[in-house]
């Protein structure tokens, strides 16, 4: 049984659902479906917390929520968003299950991929702290990040556009072109560090090999859960 931690925003957890789903079908066939726990939140609620700074009272509601899945029966966490990984070590102090990082996923198929320098798009908690960054650094990959002011298009349009289910193509044309720069700044590959940030922009829209942390973060949950068992 899988645990959820969704909501941050629904449009994007969604997606993690559809692609479990989906994924354990293919794997399992017939009319499997993934077993599956789900929290998901009133985003606007999340969004103030962040807003204002208050990461402890966020950081305390999601480790309870996170333990009310453990102790519901899910065998591992997924936390369905990359900012909110800045709470990871509080998560796992208070379960006894692994909460499955989206940056080790990420990480693991940038180095499968012969990857070694990654352009980072994402909100601008996730682009300028260490959280993320420092994760994927540990595991040997070097982190380029945009430049203002494309930092700054990068996080609005998440917050402006993509949690709200709005898909401008003039956005995407502001990615692709900050995406450009990443490269030019020697990036070979380009982290979607955003859940949202897939629904903007994809594989097709770049000449670099291009990771989608919600579908990698997605399909290791579904390794685990379907894993052998000893």
């Amino acid at each position: 049984m899988i645990g959820l931690l969704g909501g941050m925003s629904w449009e994007s957890s969604i997606e993690y659902e559809r692609i479990i789903n989906s994924e354990v079908r293919a794997r399992l066939g017939g009319t499997h479906s993934a077993d599956l726990l789900v929290r998901s939140y009133d985003f606007a609620r999340i969004e103030q917390l962040q807003e204002r700074g208050y990461w402890q009272a966020a950081e305390d509601l999601l480790a309870a929520d996170a333990r009310m899945l453990a102790d519901a029966g899910a065998g591992c966490i997924v936390l369905c968003t990359n900012t909110m990984h800045r709470l990871a070590g509080a998560i796992e102090r208070v379960v006894d299950v692994p909460l499955l990082h989206i940056a080790d996923a990420t990480a693991d198929a940038a180095l499968a991929a012969g990857v070694r320098t990654v352009g980072l798009l994402g909100t601008r908690y996730t682009m300028e702290q260490d959280f993320y960054r420092g994760r994927l650094q540990d595991r040997g990959l070097s982190v380029v990040v945009p430049e203002e002011p494309d930092r700054t298009t990068v996080h609005d349009v998440i917050y402006g556009e993509l949690v709200r289910g709005v898909v401008d193509p003039a956005s995407r044309s502001r990615y692709v072109d900050i995406v450009r720069r990443l490269i030019e700044r020697g990036a070979d590959g380009v982290i979607a560090g955003c859940t949202e940030i897939e629904l903007l922009i994809g594989p097709a829209d770049v000449t670099v090999p291009f990771f989608p942390t919600t579908r990698l973060h997605a399909l290791a949950a579904v390794d685990f859960a379907l894993r052998p068992q000893s």
